[in-house]
């Protein structure tokens, strides 16, 4: 199996896993800090559909050498494949947005629960709340994006069988 074909299922399965704990585990536990562990799957998700597409396209040398950060392989994504594809710019904004949520969360000195929502408190005590209908917005644009990728991936995929 191709590098490619395992970063798709992965990102298949994790958005599984996402919507399982939303759907599923948050409705029995009602603790919002599961919020924060949807949304990292949710980028897992998101990062395993990017890279996807970028072994693909370094499969048949569309792109150079892939870099090991994150930014980098965002950069690339953005610059060379997204015009390729057509991939909308809500997607590269989306994944983003929700790693900004969760690098915020990792420096934050305070966070806390409040009712059905994740706080997240900058230094400036600038705040960031994670809601379930933030969440589910997420995973709708998420699965529109894992929808789009494996057609992309896809169409090639009888070579390698």
């Amino acid at each position: 199996m191709e590098q490619f074909q395992i970063a798709r299922d992965d990102a298949i399965k994790k958005l599984k896993l996402a919507d399982h704990m939303l759907t599923i585990t948050y409705q029995l536990v009602q603790d919002p800090k599961l919020l924060l562990a949807v949304l990292e799957n949710i980028f897992h998700s998101l990062n395993n559909a990017m890279n996807s597409i970028l072994y693909y396209d370094r499969l048949f040398k569309r792109i150079p050498i892939l870099p090991d950060s994150f930014e980098a392989k965002l950069n690339i994504f953005k610059t060379m494949c997204a015009p390729r594809y057509n991939i909308k710019r809500e997607y590269i904004d989306l994944i983003r947005d929700i790693r900004d949520i969760i690098i915020n969360h990792k420096s934050s000195p305070i966070e806390f629960a409040r009712k059905d929502k994740f706080v997240i408190c900058s230094d400036n005590y600038k705040m960031k709340t994670i809601s379930i209908p933030d969440i589910k917005k997420y995973i709708a644009q998420a699965k529109l994006f894992i929808i789009d990728m494996s057609s992309i991936v896809e169409k090639n995929e009888g070579i390698f069988r």
